[in-house]
Formats: structure tokens, C-alpha cells, sequence
């Protein structure tokens, strides 16, 4: 008989009359590994989360820090400006002249700047290289994976070995260092554009041959003969082992049209407070507000210099020619940019009814302006060209159509901008001399670059005077070119450019002694003015805009071909013939076309053109609703100089119409000696009407009506 199944051995009926204590102690080492396994996971979990949360903590930690740096920072530059400012008001007050505002914010940015560098504490240095022999380039942005953590790294720049020990590890210096991207697209474009917006064009188109020869010509020459000498200071440094890195010809001639950037702000404030000549006004400032411009499109053409062939830096006629090329076409493509801008703008405000809203009407006029720089920039044109003609052109159509605040608002906003842009700029100079981590100080490069300044500013000044002098009955007079050579102060723009780019050897150089010439023309020439003016007899107290009388010997140095030396006339032969034509083609098609003021399109427009005539001509012009009149005078005749006739009615440039009674009969249907070519040379004494004129040979002004 089988066995039951209760009687039959089994795998677990065998052990059944033991303990269950003995049956668990063959498991004991399997479940006690288990356990053990089991807590070391739960307990490696538990760190892994604390690890993790540590780091999220410090790394709040780092942003909250980091975001304090930041607020510190602005902080700092918002105190350095208001600090200036009440320097400035204290030294108005005292009537003190031998420090300008420029020169003060540098000085307090000095301070501040030895104040970081020397009296911070460094941070404990956390950097650590890394050697990437495998890679031939750098990679602007790098990540790397730390424990399984991506973590993303940006490029900043070059170190040289030698230096790969001496990295800052101060937060702060680095957090009061600013991206030059932000000098060109945030500071500049206020500065550049005020310069334009605020220009006296009376002035300054009165003196336009002799201030474009100087900005463009000028510069030029000033640019290769310091590129020039430069030159031959880098081989002198080659020879006696000053020099130890690669410094090139193409460098030295940026280095030349960089520093050939003037900016003689401190002379022109002096200038301002002292109600100096308005022609030498006009000819400094002119020349500073272009040769910007020019200064920043020679670099440009420089750097764009590519020869053929192994060697980049010989001389080649091919890319010569082709970096004039560039040079004409960013220049002349800004230029366009720029008056289009201000055209479309003028066009906006006058065929909408933003006036009736003010502050939509001033939000967008500056977002418009702003926008030029920038779109300039990012079609590969220069934005400084493009902001100047935008300002020029705004004030010469735009302003016209704004409203009385809006007019108000936009001349006090840019002005305050331009203010605040400017100060910054100097303010951060001073504190870039201590804050600023790459700066190469050569001895000889930097006495050899004052030489070379002043000699190409010679160079510049008075052969050009020269020139201009043989086509002009009254010439520049030697006192005007002592003035004007004595003013070449450098400024904001060559600092702008010398720090856009310092990651070679050279730039670096460039920049240390950029800002170091900035700092001597900055106090030593801008303190000198007010002596220069004594004793060069310049005169001062001068009304900006009244013409002074004809006999004046000190302002008749300035005169253009304006009177003979008998008092005569001037005749038809002596004007600028072709800025009399433009002239009268900008007063008869393009003020009525973008402005509420001129003559109405449908008398100056061919017949076929009366319903495109009667669109675009503004209502104002008939009905006189807005009469408008510029603070300041047009290119050559003030506003109010110029009448035109259409039948019994008289209407000015300024749009107003009045009831006119003619001296002569007027055939039905014929036009006589009314027409705006006729007036104009009524007005500018070209037939039996003497007048009292001066200026260049490039325009002709009018004593003003009151």
C-alpha cells in the first residue's frame, strides 16, 4: 500500500519535528545581505537627494550674490553721476572753468576705480583649467558634464600663459566690467543722435565745404600719417625688445583712424558758456559730429582689409581698392539708411493724427530714431552714420510736424540722454583704468602715439586752411587754426572703438594708450580753453543767432567769399550754385511733401500732377490752422525770408497765408517774378539790393526778420 501524502518525505515534511529557530538559520546570511543591500540603497538615496538639494542651495546662493554685484554695480555708476552732477552745479555756481564735467566724472571714476581694485577682498579662487589638446579653436559656448550635470560655458576671451595665474577672482571687478556691445547699441546712439537733432544747420551749412573738407579729407590724412608713425614706433620697440607680440601695419592704421576721432565736448561746452564765434563753433563741432562717423567707417574698411596670398598683412592693389569700396558703400548705404528713416518718420507724423496724442506721438519718434541705429547694425551698414542723418533729418522735416510737447519732450528727452550717455562713458573710463584686466602698458608705443597725435593733427589742420583759403576772399585766419588744432580732444568714440575689440596683443595695447590720451586732452587741453580763447583774441558774448556787424575784424577772419573789400555785393557767379539749387528744390517739393509747411504742391507740381498735389499738400498750408516756424533757420534762408506769391495772396515758407496787394500788375494767368528762384535772389541781394552777407562760398545767409 502507498504511503499517504502525509506520511511521504517531502521537501518541506523533512525537517517537520524541528524548531522553526533552526529552520531560519541557514537563511540568516541571505536575508541579513539583503537587508544590508537594501539599507545601503535607502541610505546612498537619502544622500543623493541631500547632495542635491545642497547644490540647489548654493546655487541660490550664487544667484542672490550675484544678483547683489549686479544692483552694487549700477549702483556705483548711479552715484559716480549724481556725484558729478552736483559737482557740476557747484563749480556753474563758483563760474569755474578749468575742469569740464568730462574731465570731473573721470576723475570720481578713478577714485571708485582704486577704491575696487585695492580695497575689495578677492573671492576664494574656484577657476580651474582644463586642457582640450584634442580642439584647434576656441568655442564660444562650451558645455561640460560634471557627475552627469550639464553645465553651459561662455567664451570671454584670451589669456596669455604667462598670465594664466593672475586671472581676477574678484566678482566685482568683473560685475563693473560692461560688454562693449552695450557702449555701441545703448550709449552711443542718444549721444550720436543729439549731435544731429540739435544741430544749428544755420551755421553749420553756412561753413559745409570747409567742414567736410576737414571730417573726411582731414581725417584721412590724419589717419595714415599716424598709422604711419606708428609704424615706425612698433619697429623702434621690435628693435629694442619692447614688443612681444605680433603688432601689424593693418593695426597701426587702426590704431590711426580710431584715435583720429575727435571729440572736443569740453572746448564746445566752453564754447557754449562763453557764447564763443558761432562759425568756430560750427567748423569744431561739424568737424567732431563727422569724422565720427568717418572714423568709425575708415576702422571698419581697415579691418575688412584682406589681401590675397599667404601673407594677410602685405600690401595688395586689388583689396586696397576694395576696402575703398566698403568705405564708400557702408558710408554712403548709413547715409541712405538713415535720411529714409527720418523721412518715413516725417511721413508718419504728418499724415496721421499723432499730435493729438502727445506721448504716442514722442514714444514713437524716439523708438523710430533709436531703431535706425540698430537696423543699420544688423544690415551691416554703421549705425553711427545712420543715427547722425536720421537726427539731421528729423529736425529738418519731423520736427515740423510734431506738436508743441511732443516738440519739447523729444529735444529735453534727448538731451538728457545724451547728458547721462556721455558722463557714463567717462566715468566708466576712469574706473577702466584699474578695473579693466588686460592692459598693456608700453612706454614708448604710448609717448611715441602723443607725437604722432599731434603731428597728423597738423597735418590735418593747417594745410587743409590752406587750401581752403585760396578759393576764399576772407580767409581762416591763424588764430581760428590754433584754435581748432589746440581743440582735438579725443573722447567717447575712440574709447568705444578701441574697446570693442581687445583680445590681441595689439588691440590691447591700442586701448591702454587710447584711454590714457583721452584722460591728458580730457583735462590738460580741455582746462586750457579759456586762456587759448584770451589769447588767441577770439571773440566771446556773441548772440548764436544774430549775425554780427560786418566790420568786426575779429569775426571777419572767419568770413567766406561773403563781401569784396569795398563792402560790395554778392553776385549770382559767387553763390554755391548747387546748394541754391538744392535749396529751392527742398523748400518748392520736399517740405511740402513731408512737412505742414512750404509752398502748396499744386502751384510748384506740373498741372498733371494736381490730384498727387492735392493729396500730399497739407491743409494747414491753405487754411493757416498750424503755422509752424523752426527755432532754428533752415539750410539758408530763415523761414520767414522767403515768400512766394500765388495770386492775391502771399504765403511763406512757414505755411501762413496773409492778403497781399501786388506793386506790380499781374497779367490774368501769368506768372511773373514771383516765382521762389526770383525771390530768392531778391532776398540774397543778387540784383540792385546790397546786403550784408558772409559765410563760406557754400551758402549765403540773410540777416534774419524780426
Amino acid at each position: 500500500m502507498e504511503p499517504s501524502d502525509a506520511a511521504r518525505p517531502g521537501p518541506g515534511r523533512a525537517f517537520r519535528g524541528l524548531s522553526p529557530r533552526l529552520l531560519l538559520l541557514p537563511l540568516l546570511p541571505v536575508l541579513l545581505g539583503r537587508g544590508l543591500r537594501a539599507g545601503a540603497a535607502a541610505s546612498s538615496g537619502a544622500a543623493a537627494e541631500d547632495s542635491s538639494a545642497m547644490e540647489e542651495l548654493a546655487t541660490e546662493k550664487e544667484a542672490e550674490e550675484s544678483h547683489r554685484q549686479d544692483s552694487v554695480s549700477l549702483l556705483t555708476f548711479i552715484l559716480l553721476l549724481t556725484l558729478t552732477i552736483l559737482t557740476i552745479w557747484l563749480f556753474k555756481h563758483r563760474r569755474v572753468r578749468f575742469l569740464h564735467e568730462t574731465g570731473l566724472a573721470m576723475i570720481y571714476g578713478l577714485i571708485v576705480g582704486v577704491i575696487l581694485r585695492y580695497g575689495t577682498p578677492a573671492t576664494s579662487g574656484h577657476d580651474k583649467s582644463l586642457s582640450c589638446t584634442q580642439e584647434d579653436r576656441a568655442f564660444s559656448t562650451l558645455l561640460v558634464n560634471v557627475s552627469g550635470k550639464f553645465f553651459e560655458y561662455t567664451l570671454k576671451g584670451e589669456i596669455s600663459p604667462g598670465k594664466i595665474n593672475n586671472v581676477e577672482q574678484n566678482d566685482m571687478l568683473r560685475k563693473v566690467t560692461f560688454d562693449p556691445e552695450v557702449f555701441f547699441n545703448i550709449l552711443l546712439p542718444p549721444i550720436i543722435f543729439h549731435a544731429g537733432y540739435s544741430l544749428k544747420k544755420r551755421h553749420f551749412f553756412r561753413n559745409l565745404g570747409s567742414i567736410l573738407a576737414y571730417a573726411f579729407l582731414g581725417t584721412a590724412v590724419s589717419c595714415f600719417i599716424i598709422g604711419n608713425l606708428m609704424y615706425g614706433v612698433v619697429k623702434l620697440m621690435k628693435i629694442v625688445g619692447q614688443l612681444s607680440d605680433k603688432f601689424y601695419y593693418t593695426d597701426c592704421l587702426f590704431f590711426g583712424a580710431i584715435i583720429s576721432a575727435t571729440d572736443p565736448v569740453t572746448v564746445l561746452a566752453i564754447f557754449n558758456e562763453l557764447h564763443a564765434d558761432v562759425d568756430l563753433y560750427a567748423l569744431l563741432f561739424g568737424e567732431s559730429v563727422l569724422n565720427d562717423a568717418v572714423a568709425i567707417v575708415l576702422s571698419s574698411s581697415i579691418v575688412a582689409y584682406q589681401p590675397a596670398g599667404l601673407n594677410t598683412h602685405a600690401f595688395d592693389a586689388a583689396a586696397f581698392f576694395k576696402s575703398v569700396g566698403i568705405f564708400l558703400g557702408i558710408f554712403s548705404g548709413s547715409f541712405t539708411m538713415g535720411a529714409v528713416t527720418g523721412v518715413v518718420t516725417a511721413l508718419v507724423t504728418k499724415f496721421t493724427k499723432l499730435h493729438c496724442f502727445p506721448l504716442l506721438e514722442t514714444a514713437l519718434f524716439f523708438l523710430m530714431s533709436w531703431s535706425t541705429f540698430l537696423l543699420a547694425e544688423a544690415c551691416g551698414f554703421t549705425g553711427v552714420v545712420a543715427v547722425l542723418f536720421c537726427g539731421i533729418t528729423q529736425a529738418h522735416y519731423t520736427y515740423n510736424n510734431l506738436s508743441v510737447e511732443s516738440r519739447s519732450r523729444s529735444k529735453q528727452l534727448f538731451e538728457v540722454l545724451h547728458f547721462l550717455a556721455e558722463n557714463f562713458i567717462f566715468s566708466y573710463m576712469g574706473l577702466a583704468l584699474f578695473t579693466f584686466q588686460k592692459h598693456v602698458f608700453s612706454p614708448i608705443f604710448i609717448i611715441g602715439a602723443f607725437v604722432a597725435i599731434f603731428l597728423g593733427r597738423a597735418a590735418h589742420i593747417y594745410p587743409l586752411s590752406f587750401f581752403l583759403n585760396l578759393g576764399r576772399r576772407h580767409k581762416i585766419g591763424w588764430n581760428f587754426q590754433h584754435m581748432m588744432m589746440f581743440s582735438g580732444l579725443r573722447g567717447a568714440m575712440a574709447f568705444a572703438l578701441a574697446i570693442r575689440d581687445t583680445a590681441s596683443y595689439a588691440r590691447q595695447m591700442m586701448f591702454t594708450t587710447t584711454l590714457l590720451i583721452v584722460f591728458f586732452t580730457v583735462w590738460v587741453i580741455g582746462g586750457g580753453t579759456t586762456p587759448m580763447l584770451s589769447w588767441l583774441n577770439i571773440r566771446v558774448g556773441v548772440d548764436p543767432d544774430q549775425d554780427p556787424p560786418p566790420n568786426n575784424d575779429s569775426f571777419q577772419v572767419l568770413q567766406g567769399d561773403g563781401m569784396d573789400s569795398v563792402g560790395g555785393s554778392r553776385t549770382k557767379q559767387e553763390s554755391a550754385w548747387i546748394f541754391r539749387l538744392w535749396y529751392i528744390f527742398d523748400h518748392n517739393y520736399l517740405k511740402p511733401i513731408l512737412t505742414h509747411s512750404g509752398p502748396p504742391l499744386t502751384t510748384t507740381l506740373p498741372a498733371w500732377c494736381g490730384l498727387l498735389a492735392r493729396c500730399l499738400t497739407s491743409p494747414q498750408v491753405y487754411d493757416n490752422q498750424e503755422p509752424l516756424r523752426e527755432d532754428d533757420s533752415d539750410f539758408i534762408l530763415t523761414e520767414g525770408d522767403l515768400t512766394l506769391t500765388y495770386g492775391d495772396s502771399t504765403v511763406t515758407a512757414n505755411g501762413s497765408s496773409s492778403s497781399y496787394t501786388a506793386s506790380t500788375s499781374l497779367e490774368c494767368g501769368r506768372r511773373t517774378k514771383s516765382s521762389s528762384e526770383e525771390v530768392l535772389e531778391r532776398d540774397l541781394g543778387m540784383g540792385d539790393q546790397k546786403v550784408s552777407s558772409r559765410g563760406t562760398p557754400l551758402v549765403f545767409p540773410l540777416q534774419e526778420n524780426a
